[in-house]
């Protein structure tokens, strides 16, 4: 479903992205790791089209994200780290909106929102005002937008950042749901970080460090020795800034 190969992104001098590649299999949820400043969010923004790469290419479910990008936006839903939300509008009116600009045909878009708002846990709340939710019914409320236009690939960016443990848990359960492969599974590139929630519900872990990948390997794989994944990080971390 995703195909990244030799991804680059250079601002002058600076390289944000250095020939990064991987794939990411239907159904699959693929924990997307690194400290501050490593380059997950510009890798991410390039893969929904929001950003042009410097070098290389990448295909979201078989469409070029370059030479297709229509295509290839409609096949991907985005969360961004701070959720495009328009605090003065309801629920149902927001995601009907967003249904609209994501061409969900005209027909389908009430059926579209009421599926994105009952999987999203917003049915209670589907007349209330955005900016009336707290703040983990506004994540959920993001999550609804990207999921809208039932994309084959979801891209999350922090979606708990900021949430109380309560709130943490309902998310992680709803990103769990979503990619349940007995229901309309998708694709899923989670970046975060919270390693428990990687442990909790990804099955792949692929790690960048001054915008190169120096880890990917399976969840099984990764914690056949016993070493737990907050070790793992701080290990691989530490080797990459000595050799660096």
């Amino acid at each position: 479903m995703i195909e990244a190969d030799g991804i680059t992104k250079r601002y002058g001098d600076f390289v944000a992205v250095d020939d990064v590649s991987f794939t990411a299999e239907a159904g699959e949820v693929v924990g997307f790791l690194g400290p501050n400043g490593a380059g997950k969010t510009t890798t991410m923004r390039i893969l929904t089209g929001f950003l042009p790469a410097t070098d290389g290419t990448a295909r979201i479910a078989g469409h070029d994200i370059f030479s297709d990008p229509l295509a290839a936006r409609r096949a991907v839903g985005y969360l961004p780290e701070t959720p495009p939300l328009y605090p003065e509008m309801d629920v149902t009116g927001y995601l009907t909106y967003v249904a609209k600009i994501k061409d969900v045909p005209r027909g389908q878009r009430k059926a579209a929102v009421e599926s994105a708002t009952e999987r999203c846990g917003l049915a209670d709340v589907h007349r209330r005002v955005i900016g009336s939710l707290s703040k983990g019914y506004r994540q959920r409320v993001g999550i609804a937008q990207a999921i809208v236009h039932d994309p084959k690939v979801l891209i999350l960016d922090e979606p708990t950042v900021g949430l109380d443990p309560i709130q943490i848990r309902e998310i992680r359960h709803l990103i769990a749901d979503l990619a349940d492969p007995e229901k309309a599974a998708h694709t899923i590139v989670l970046s975060t970080h919270i390693l428990a929630e990687v442990e909790a519900i990804c099955r792949r872990v692929i790690m960048i460090h001054n915008g190169k990948k120096v880890l990917d390997q399976s969840m099984a794989e990764l914690t056949e020795a016993g070493e737990s994944l907050e070790d793992m990080f701080a290990r691989i971390i530490l080797r990459e800034e000595e050799a660096a």
